[in-house]
């Protein structure tokens, strides 16, 4: 069949939704641990300032305690390293800003380095796959910083301040290993036991891609955790479990009971001990492979991640064009701020920035969001400013209450979020010294039209047909895990671990292609996609992943079970 056959014409403009992007979703299921990590982080700063009486030093003290919010997920041996980056790379950028700050005070130079530094925060957390919130929280403090009023010989003092902020967050969110060293591991297990629960009962692509998602990033998890411990074990055994359900499901088989797998998950995310299932057939063997892979990644090398993160930024990279939308979309935002008469557009550089998803629908999406959720906020600003002129204890709580509530809402949607983002923004303000309420108000609003409108419309020029290259890339990965995971298959005695090997390097794959799918999907001016080719893709790798779980012994046959 020919490729032109096998490709979906679509309209290079898509249609770009409205309610959908404004709908409020289920809450995340640990919501509470960056919440109370950045109250923790900023609470502690802010008061060793208000003793002092030195509040006016809470922005220098603010980077560093705003990275807090990062590695939630993570296992808490690669969260410290994480944490540790998010800290530094939070300083160089803060740094730079501050430097530009005390060498210009020309708009049009800071409003360029603002721009830059934006799009270099965005390029580097998208290639690391850093997670929530992203790039924005860098962007905000840089941009933050190159208004503020500066000296160079400030800079080293205030740097120290962020550093030692820095390292208050840290210990924030590396602390909880002390009371519950396998928290992360376990929720990442439950997560997957509750997806593989959902496809056993509402057999679907959607559900299916969502549950080898899970299980994929469980496994993923429990391999960067570090060495076994007998709570890791017992967690790698109910992944074996969800694993089976999602093979037995794409068979057809009816045999997973997802009430078991909702009330391991359940089990399992509580503080009590993990359940301990009947093992699974072929347990054995998949642990034994799990073993073999853990023992891979130990003798690898620091270097192959640096040069993964390379090949993410090196030429034909799709992270390219967002980056560059970035950088144009915020240099605009910032000019025609300041061509309007707003002395200070870091807003709209942060707003602009923030618009930046992975392709035009969801930065549409976003627009959305974020302009609904700042003209809100700052209607919230306008009343809670006179109680936090009462006094400067009131300014600190109000703060914490608002970094608290964006972390709480923000996972419902991104509007929700914005409401307490946007007054906890312009109460930090309040720490130099009291301003104007309708100066500040008035120029909140317009720097979030201008950059909300200005960055749309750059994310709509500047193409990204790269995308469509790499669901290209995304499906020749697929076919060659396939193959391989055929081959491993013919094979008359293949080994455990080169079986379970193949398992999931096919399994990465297949998320991989869902993912690029998504996101080519999404884009504008985009040559026709191969919709067919990807969807007896996704058919044919999960066939071949139910035929390894088979062979492995995870799953017993449909014409030995009954299953129709």
């Amino acid at each position: 069949m020919s490729d032109t056959t096998m490709r979906t014409r679509q309209p290079s403009v898509r249609r770009l939704p409205l309610a959908p992007a404004l709908r409020l979703a289920r809450p995340s299921d640990m919501w509470f641990k960056p919440a109370l990590s950045v109250v923790v982080a900023s609470a502690v700063p802010n008061l060793v300032l208000f003793a002092f009486g030195r509040l006016d030093l809470v922005m220098y003290t603010m980077a560093g305690s705003l990275c807090a919010l990062y590695g939630h997920s993570l296992p808490y041996a690669r969260r410290a390293r994480t944490v540790a980056a998010v800290v530094l790379g939070m300083l160089v950028g803060f740094a730079i800003s501050l430097v530009a700050a005390s060498l210009t005070d020309s708009t049009a130079v800071l409003i360029a380095v603002g721009a830059l530094l934006a799009a270099g925060q965005k390029a580097l957390c998208d290639a690391t796959r850093i997670g929530p919130p992203g790039h924005v929280i860098f962007t905000f403090v840089t941009s933050a910083a190159l208004f503020a009023p500066q000296h160079l010989g400030q800079v080293p003092g205030h740097l120290a301040l962020t550093v030692a902020a820095g390292a208050v967050a840290w210990l924030v969110t590396v602390g909880p290993a002390l009371i519950r060293r396998e928290g992360p591991e376990r929720r990442a297990t439950a997560r997957a036991l509750n997806a593989a629960a959902a496809y056993a009962t509402d057999p679907g692509h959607r559900t299916r891609h969502a549950a080898a998602a899970a299980v994929h990033a469980g496994w993923q998890t429990l391999l960067a955790a570090g060495r076994p411990t007998p709570v890791r074990r017992a967690l790698e055994r109910l992944l074996v479990h969800a694993e089976a359900a999602l093979a037995e499901a794409a068979l057809g088989s009816r045999t997973a009971d997802p009430d078991r797998l909702r009330a391991w998950a359940e089990q399992t995310r509580a503080r009590g001990p993990v359940p301990t299932p009947p093992p699974a057939p072929g347990t054995a063997e998949e642990l034994f492979g799990i073993d073999a892979e853990r023992a891979a990644r130990r003798t690898g090398s620091r270097r192959d991640a640096r040069r993964a993160l390379l090949r993410a930024l090196g030429p034909g990279s799709p992270l390219l064009p967002i980056a560059a939308r970035t950088l144009i979309g915020c240099a605009l935002a910032g000019y025609v701020s300041m061509a309007l008469g707003v002395g200070r557009p870091y807003w709209a550089i942060v707003t602009a920035a923030s618009l930046y998803q992975a392709n035009v629908t969801l930065s549409w999406n976003r627009a959305l969001q974020r302009t609904l959720g700042n003209l809100l906020g700052v209607l919230v600003f306008a009343a809670v400013l006179p109680v936090t002129r009462t006094g400067p204890l009131a300014l600190i709580g109000c703060c914490l209450v608002f970094n608290f509530a964006a972390e709480a809402l923000i996972t419902r949607n991104y509007w929700l979020g914005s409401i307490a983002v946007t007054p906890m923004a312009l109460l930090v303000i309040e720490f130099g010294g009291t301003h104007p309420a309708g100066e500040l108000i008035g120029d909140r609003v317009l720097d979030t039209v201008i950059g909300a409108a200005v960055g749309l419309l750059a994310a709509m020029a500047v193409t990204n047909r790269r995308a469509a290259g790499r669901l290209e890339r995304a499906l020749a990965a697929t076919d060659r895990a396939r193959a391989h995971a055929a081959k491993t298959l013919a094979a008359p005695a293949p080994p455990p671990a080169a079986l379970d090997a193949a398992r999931r390097r096919l399994t990465g794959s297949l998320v991989e292609l869902r993912e690029a799918g998504d996101t080519a999907a999404g884009e504008w001016w985009q040559r026709a996609l191969p919709e067919e080719r990807v969807l007896a893709a996704e058919q044919a790798g999960h066939r071949t992943l139910a035929a390894t779980a088979t062979r492995q012994g995870l799953i017993v046959p449909a014409q030995e079970n009954g299953a129709v």
